[in-house]
Formats: C-alpha cells, sequence, structure tokens
C-alpha cells in the first residue's frame, strides 16, 4: 500500500537554499548512487565536457563554476544515477494490482527498470521480454491498425534533439501527425499568445539580459523550488541594482532571501533579499493587473512612441479600452496603491523583463493573460533591447527543443524540407493534442499509445478519466528509466522498455555519442552522459526509435545510420530545420544560441511584419459564495510528477503531501480549523464534480478566496474538458472547489 500520509506542520521558512540545499542535495546524490558514483556525476553536471540537468531548462552561464548544480538537480541526478533496480524478481513478486496502489514516491523508489518487460493480456504481471520480441510486438499492432490517426505518440521534455527528431519523422512517415506532448500541459498558452504577438513562440531574453536588466517581474512562478538555479542569476541581477517585483498567490521563499550556497554570505551570512515588492494576488487576476498597469503607463505617458510606431501595429484599438477599477480590485486581491506602485516601477525602469511560469498559462483566460504582459512591454518598447524582454521560463530540460525538433500536433512550418529530405508526404491535418488524445483513446479511435518517456498517466488531468483511456487501448508502450504510474495502468498488452538515462555513457557502432538539448533561452548544447550504464539491457531513445523505424517501415529511411552514429541525425536536422546549420562544428565549447527575429532585430515575423497589441476583454474566475479557488504546485521534494520525497521544507510540510493551503480568515468563515481532514470537490457546472479524498487544511498566507495543494494529487480534480481557451492546456490554475468534512 502507499506510505501513510500524516503531514507535520510548521511555520513556512523565509529564505532558499543554503546550508540545508547543500546538506539535502548532497544527501540524494550520494546516497543512491553511492559516494564515487554520485560525486562523479556531480562534478559533470551542466559542464561543457558532461551532461544536461535531467531537470529543468534554466540555461548555463558561458563561465561555470565547479558546482553548476542546485538541489533539485542533485535530486533529479540521483534518481537516474541511483544503482537500485526494478528487476524481473521484483516484477515477478508485485502484481499491477498491487503496484496500482502505491503512490508515485513509493513507485519511483524501486529503482530503474533494469530489462524490457511486457503485460501479456489477462495477466496481472509484468514479465520479460527480448527487445527483438518487443520490436516484433509493437510492429504488429501498429501495422495492424485500420488507419494511422490510430496511434498516439506522446513525448516527454527530457527527451533529446537527436531523438525527439527521429520520433516525429517516424511518426510522420508512418501517416499521423498524433504526437501530443507535454509542452501541452505546461507552456502551450506561451506559445500560442506570442506566436501571434511577436512571431515566435518563444522567450526574447538571454541570461546575459537577465543580469542586465532594471526591473525584473516574477509572475506565477515559483524558481526556489521550480527552477533554482534561476535565484543565482536573479541575485545576480539585485547586486547590480535590479528591483524585482513578484505576484504570486503564495509568499515564495526563494523570492524573499535567497542563500546562495557558493557564497560565504549565503552559508553563513544573512543571504541577498530579492523581491522589492511583492503583490499577493488572487487567482486568475493577473490579466487585469496588467491591463491596470498598461492604462496607468498610458495615462502618464510612460510609452515609448517611436518603437511603437516603427515596430508595432493595433495600438489605436488597444489604446483606446477603459480600466473598470472596482472590478480590476475584486478580480486581483490589490490595493489601487499596490497597482500603482508596480506601474510606478515599469515607467522608471529602462530594461524590464518579464518572467512567467505554469501559474499564468494553466488558466482558462491564459493566452489572453499572456498577451496582456506582451502589451504592457510593447507599449515600453521593451523587445529587442539589452536587458529586457519576456521570458517563459520552461521546466523540462529539453521541452524547448522538442518543439523546436517537430514534436507538435500541428506539422511544423519546415515541414516541406523534412518531406523532400526524406521523400515522404507528411498528412497536413493537425493531430491530436495531449486532452484530444486521451479523448480519442476514450472513444477507441485510437487503439496504440507510445510515450517516450514522461509520466503520462500521472501528468494528465481527470485522472480516473485518463487512466480508463490507457486501459482500454489494445497496447500502450512506455519508454522510461524508473517506474511510475503509466506503467501500472497498461493497456491489454502493455511494454515497459528501459533506456539509458542522461548521465549514462551511450556507445554505438561509431563509438562514444553524444546528445544535444535546447534550453529555455534557446541556447543549444551538447550532453554527454558520463558514468557506466545501470544495466547491460537499456538502449538509447535515438537507438530505440531507429529499431522502431526499422521493424515498422523497413530501411526506407537511415534508422542503421541513426542509430550508429548520431552525427547522421544532426546532419538531417541541420538540413531541415532553420537555426541549425553547420549543427556540428557550432556545438563545440558551449553550444550556440537559435536565431530569435524580435531580440535580434525587432523583426516580427506576423501577418503584417510587426509585433501585435491585441485587445482580450479582462475577466476573472466567478466563485459562488462558500467557494475557494484551487491552484495545483509542487512540493519542493518533486519535479513535474517524481516524487522524491514527503517533505516541502519551505512551506514548512514534512512527512506528507495530502495537505490543501488556505487562508486563516477563510479557514474560519467556511466553518472549519487548521489541521481538519476534509475531501476536495471540483465543481465545473451542469453538476459536473470530481473529488480528492483526505487531505489536511493548512492555514498559510495566501490570498484570500483561494487554496492550493499538489499535483498529481490534484489533477482528479481537473475536468477533461476544462482547458485555456485557443491552447487546450488543462486548468490546474482555475479549480472551483468546496470543502467536505471528512467527520
Amino acid at each position: 500500500m502507499a506510505d501513510k500520509d500524516e503531514p507535520t506542520v510548521s511555520s513556512p521558512k523565509r529564505s532558499a537554499a543554503g546550508v540545508p540545499g547543500i546538506v539535502t542535495g548532497l544527501k540524494y546524490a550520494l546516497g543512491k548512487p553511492g559516494i564515487v558514483r554520485g560525486s562523479r556525476a556531480l562534478l559533470r553536471i551542466n559542464q561543457a565536457d558532461g551532461f544536461d540537468c535531467p531537470g529543468c531548462a534554466w540555461p548555463e552561464p558561458g563561465h561555470r563554476s565547479s558546482a553548476e548544480f542546485c538541489e533539485n538537480g542533485a535530486k533529479a541526478v540521483a534518481e537516474e544515477a541511483t544503482r537500485r533496480q526494478a528487476d524481473t524478481t521484483f516484477f515477478a513478486t508485485h502484481s499491477i494490482s498491487e503496484l496500482a496502489q502505491w503512490d508515485e514516491h513509493r513507485l519511483g523508489r524501486t529503482g530503474r527498470i533494469e530489462r524490457p518487460m511486457v503485460r501479456r493480456p489477462d495477466s496481472d504481471h509484468y514479465e520479460p521480454i527480448s527487445w527483438s520480441d518487443a520490436f516484433t510486438l509493437i510492429a504488429e499492432h501498429l501495422t495492424g491498425l485500420d488507419d494511422p490517426n490510430q496511434a498516439v505518440f506522446y513525448t516527454s521534455g527530457r527527451t533529446s534533439n537527436e531523438a525527439a527528431f527521429c520520433y516525429q519523422l517516424f511518426a510522420r512517415a508512418f501517416g499521423t501527425n498524433n504526437l501530443p506532448d507535454c509542452s501541452n500541459y505546461c507552456h502551450e498558452s506561451s506559445g500560442v499568445a506570442l506566436t501571434e504577438t511577436i512571431g515566435i513562440g518563444k522567450g526574447s531574453v538571454t541570461l546575459d539580459d537577465i543580469h542586465k536588466a532594471d526591473l525584473l517581474v516574477i509572475v506565477g512562478q515559483n524558481p526556489g523550488t521550480n527552477h533554482p538555479r534561476m535565484l543565482t542569476a536573479l541575485e545576480k541581477a539585485k547586486k547590480a541594482g535590479a528591483s524585482i517585483v513578484a505576484v504570486n498567490p503564495m509568499p515564495e521563499a526563494g523570492l524573499l532571501n535567497f542563500k546562495n550556497p557558493q557564497t560565504p554570505r549565503g552559508v553563513v551570512g544573512g543571504g541577498t533579499p530579492l523581491t522589492d515588492q511583492f503583490l499577493r494576488i488572487k487567482l486568475g487576476g493577473d490579466h487585469a493587473l496588467f491591463a491596470a498597469i498598461g492604462a496607468l503607463l498610458r495615462e502618464r505617458g510612460a510609452v515609448d512612441t517611436e518603437f511603437i510606431t516603427e515596430h508595432t501595429s493595433g495600438y489605436k484599438a488597444y489604446a483606446e479600452t477603459e480600466i473598470d477599477w472596482d472590478a480590476t480590485l475584486s478580480a486581483t486581491g490589490l490595493t489601487r496603491d499596490e497597482i500603482e506602485e508596480a506601474a510606478d516601477r515599469f515607467a522608471a525602469s529602462d530594461a524590464t523583463i518579464v518572467c512567467w511560469a505554469m501559474g499564468l498559462t494553466q488558466h482558462t483566460g491564459a493566452v489572453a493573460t499572456i498577451q496582456e504582459i506582451v502589451n504592457v512591454q510593447l507599449l515600453r518598447g521593451m523587445i529587442g533591447r539589452p536587458g529586457a524582454g519576456l521570458c517563459p521560463v520552461r521546466g523540462h530540460s529539453n521541452v524547448q527543443g522538442d518543439r523546436t525538433m517537430g514534436i507538435w500536433e500541428v506539422p511544423p512550418p519546415w515541414i516541406d524540407r523534412l518531406d523532400a529530405e526524406f521523400g515522404i508526404e507528411t498528412p497536413p491535418e493537425p493531430g491530436y493534442h495531449a486532452v484530444a488524445a486521451i479523448e480519442a483513446m476514450r472513444r477507441r479511435d485510437a487503439r496504440v499509445f507510445i510515450g517516450l518517456g514522461g509520466n503520462f498517466a500521472a501528468a494528465s488531468p481527470d485522472t480516473q478519466v485518463t487512466e480508463t483511456a490507457l486501459r482500454s487501448q489494445d497496447l500502450t508502450v512506455h519508454i522510461s528509466t524508473t517506474l511510475n504510474r503509466s506503467h501500472v495502468v497498461p493497456g491489454r498488452t502493455g511494454l515497459i522498455l528501459p533506456v539509458l538515462g542522461r548521465t549514462e555513457i551511450d556507445h554505438q557502432a561509431a563509438g562514444p555519442q553524444f546528445v544535444t538539448v535546447e534550453d529555455s533561452m534557446s541556447c543549444v548544447h551538447a550532453s554527454r552522459g558520463r558514468l557506466a550504464p545501470v544495466s547491460s539491457h537499456l538502449i538509447s531513445e535515438v537507438a530505440f526509435v531507429s529499431r522502431l523505424g526499422r521493424a515498422v517501415l523497413g530501411d526506407t529511411l537511415p534508422w542503421r545510420d541513426f542509430e550508429a552514429d548520431y552525427r547522421a541525425v544532426r546532419e538531417r536536422i541541420a538540413n531541415v530545420v532553420p537555426g541549425f546549420e553547420d549543427y556540428e562544428r557550432r556545438l563545440k565549447g558551449n553550444g550556440f544560441t537559435l536565431p530569435n527575429p524580435p531580440r535580434d532585430g525587432r523583426t516580427f515575423e506576423t501577418a503584417d511584419g510587426k509585433a501585435r497589441f491585441s485587445v482580450n476583454s479582462v475577466s476573472a474566475p466567478t466563485v459562488p459564495t462558500g467557494r475557494l479557488l484551487l491552484q495545483s504546485l509542487r512540493s519542493h521534494d518533486q519535479y513535474n510528477t517524481t516524487v522524491y520525497g514527503l517533505d516541502d521544507r519551505y512551506r514548512g510540510i514534512r512527512g506528507g503531501r495530502r495537505v490543501v493551503f488556505c487562508h486563516p480568515d477563510d479557514v474560519v468563515e467556511l466553518g472549519f480549523a487548521d489541521g481538519d481532514i476534509v475531501d476536495l470537490v471540483s465543481e465545473w457546472g451542469d453538476d459536473v464534480e470530481r473529488r480528492a479524498e483526505e487531505f489536511r487544511i493548512v492555514s498559510y498566507p495566501i490570498a484570500r478566496g483561494c487554496a492550493a495543494t499538489y499535483f498529481p494529487e490534484a489533477n482528479p480534480l481537473v475536468a477533461l474538458h476544462a482547458t485555456a481557451k485557443r491552447s487546450n492546456t488543462p486548468v490546474s490554475k482555475s479549480i472551483v472547489i468546496r470543502l467536505e468534512s471528512r467527520a
């Protein structure tokens, strides 16, 4: 059974990192892998001659320290470099029915998957299968489909550029664009908003810009847990004179004070206070906030008229929008003085960067909100200027690279070049994004699910619906390193196929190989595994896709060349994907940065060649009396769906995860007390409800009317149909709930 969830609660921390960060990181990194293996890994993580951290996508500085990692990076490496294995004895001992009762933490602690395993129809156990038989089995199912669109090819953001390129090539050569990926769940709203307004679905800043900014606005983001190395960049900017505004429903320790573990002040001193202004905003109030800031800047004449005239369109309609201040204050939960102060900071800054993460992207109106941020930055001319721009902070280490490589349900702009390069014909119609893929599996319009990395079952909304959809498949295939929830909800036939991790040596016919990744700021660099593989039965992700291609499509494409030498893959990427010309040579040293027209030359690849102001009606969630608006978030002891431990020390939680953070006044007003055990019931209208059971109420300094709990525990509350407008991202940050007593 799952570990008993009985959290203890103490006061939240007022600073991040410091000595506890050092101790915790080393405990993980030197514990699971062992001292020798763990030390070797830590010395190579994020180094030019080492491997890219399998955690977040924060970029590396040009001049790197010998300890270029954070606490959570050390945890990610420990998870992958562990010597513990889920071997044949483990699977013979534990049935799938039993494993389905384990929580994500306990599943992850079983260690690395040692060899290919298969669940046969009507069996409740996984058993060993050879690689050749596994590929034969997949090929039989894929070639037996009535239509290629009955297959779904999902991808995790940890997949390398080379594997991602091969994977999308295989899917399109097979005849489908069904390429959902984890972007559909995180920054899809950013991509839609930015493509429509500045002509590229990526941010417009570099790490050096962060260091040079006058004003940094951090919205809907918790870098202390989700991208801890970002705190070092914020500290550097702060010491250079930058001011920082944090916009969040909850105070986050990392933005209050950073104790840099690589400096004496961070270890024995008081650290560096980071935030100059904290706006404790209500969930869903960000659109109203930035609309008000834009109006105040226009009112004060704090606009860059030359930039607007030369580089933008749509300003007249935007300038005519009016602000309802009563509605704004109600939506944001802020005072007018607080908003005026923030606007003053924008007006006084000559170099402003706005950063955001999933706290913005997972609302119903996420696209409109992000476009309102773009409006404010265009108003001030903060695109294509040193120290200024737009900065969506990506999560997984290569989620941006996956999209660049064509992992997208929409044929990418360079699809004609792909077809010409390989002599294939990509179908023109878009495929399934992640939510549509679940719907298709429910209807049995999809019958085969293949997941290249990730944990689809735990990452997806509406957990019971998603798991039922996976179980309905004729075949599920998960290419993985460690055991997770997706493996215990297999289709009629299920395969778990273990691959090399980012940390491990990859040796192919042409010799040792490396792969490449793209970070959050479009820098592409090499990643070379340095540890011996934990099992002789592991193959690389590139090898997996190459062998799958041969098994299903034969040798019509250069699969053998791709597997033997990844330079062959990069040569084709250079021929097909813009910005990757002369790929191999440019990877030497610290790699290269991809072109970014808005940043590089204030050029915008939109329909009219200009950056576009947007006019979107300001709206905020409607929350009935007696209800709260819930967001999901990560604990400090997890990364995405991987749960390293049961503590969240920054928020004062230890030994459990089933907690719901509520404002003390809301707790009393709703008739509860701190420590009460409640069920969370989400309400989606038309009597649609979802339930998650047994959560401990924790009184916390969150915005009034709001609540928060961890995912994936919160995912059952998100109805499958509840998605952001235009991006189809599940709305995990806009959940209307009621609390029901367990007494």
